[in-house]
């Protein structure tokens, strides 16, 4: 049985690299890039607002706090906060399907 030295190996790699696909120099669209990451945050803050009232309920009906108002100030912000992330979901969406009709 013959084993292959470790200087193959190393030359094999040189023959892999250059199999790769070169890396392309385009320019990134940052407008796109910015948009979708503001909207990432937003999701991301209606999930923790979501989540805050959860647990001032919780706290509320295990007795560990007193303050119904604590407890209506979260589901509040959780609620408009849901609400403006759906208008906001459902306006991209529609300015999607506009551009999708758009015929060139």
């Amino acid at each position: 049985m013959e084993f292959t030295s470790i200087g193959a190996i190393s030359r094999a790699e040189d023959y892999t690299a250059s199999w790769e696909k070169p890396k392309a120099t385009t320019e990134k669209n940052t407008a796109f890039e910015t948009l979708f990451q503001s909207a990432l945050q937003m999701y991301r803050e209606t999930n923790d607002y979501t989540n805050a009232a959860r647990e001032e309920e919780l706290s509320y009906m295990m007795g560990l706090k007193n303050s119904t108002t604590d407890v209506q100030v979260a589901q509040t912000k959780a609620n408009m906060s849901l609400q403006y992330t759906i208008t906001v979901t459902n306006a991209v969406l529609d300015a999607y399907k506009e551009l999708m009709q758009l015929q060139f």
